[in-house]
């Protein structure tokens, strides 16, 4: 390869790893191009799967700082710069190597930091990000409904209350204009034990006020 190609190779490859958020590297030994084609399908928006020379990887690696890689570039190598969700694209290498086992996960990058092939699996075992969203709405969507219930379950009181009091004003317009209502007799054997020597006082000077109103007549007579 000429060096202005070799040059412009590494450059794509740098490119790659800085605009995507992880790299996995596989060995595609085995594979035919349907394959290769078929696999770059199931990623879809994932993952650009791209097949690399060794030699130029490592130097690419090494201009975005990436350590790790030298080990796992060995035999023919193509590498999946993902795109997407990284769990997806993970699944999607699972998957596809399940069912394709010429296809070996050798290992890769994420934010920087290599992971072995024990790592990608577990990643590929994670929940994806939307079900990991839906599962966070939905706990939120519950913690709301709580936090309303517990809003309205006042205000539900309050309005019963409001119903109870214009139903009694309905009955008793002067509630609404501060008043009590009529006040019910009271029996006198109702009423509390201090009050009667104030009742017998009450009584006796009408008695006396009617005596003094009758003489009075009398004299006039």
């Amino acid at each position: 390869m000429a060096r202005p190609e070799k040059t412009a190779a590494v450059a794509e490859i740098v490119d790659s790893f800085n605009d995507s958020a992880g790299a996995v590297l596989t060995e595609y030994r085995g594979l035919t191009v349907k394959q290769l084609q078929d696999l770059r399908r199931a990623l879809g928006e994932n993952a650009n799967y791209a097949v690399v020379k060794n030699t130029l990887a490592k130097i690419a690696a090494t201009e975005v700082g990436i350590e790790g890689f030298d080990d796992l570039l060995t035999g023919p190598t193509a590498i999946a710069f993902i795109n997407g969700d990284v769990v997806e694209a993970a699944k999607g290498l699972r998957d596809f190597a399940k069912a394709n086992p010429a296809l070996v996960i050798k290992g890769g990058v994420l934010d920087g930091k290599p992971l072995d092939a024990s790592e990608i699996a577990k990643l590929a075992d994670l929940e994806s990000r939307e079900v990991l969203l839906g599962k966070l709405a939905g706990g939120m969507l519950a913690s709301l409904s709580q936090a309303v219930y517990l809003l309205n379950a006042p205000l539900a009181q309050a309005a019963r209350l409001a119903g109870a009091l214009q139903a009694k004003a309905e009955q008793d317009p002067s509630i609404l204009a501060g008043g009590a209502g009529a006040p019910a007799a009271v029996a006198a054997e109702d009423a509390p034990a201090e009050e009667a020597p104030a009742a017998a006082e009450a009584t006796e000077t009408e008695a006396t006020d009617e005596s003094a109103d009758q003489a009075a007549e009398s004299t006039d007579a």
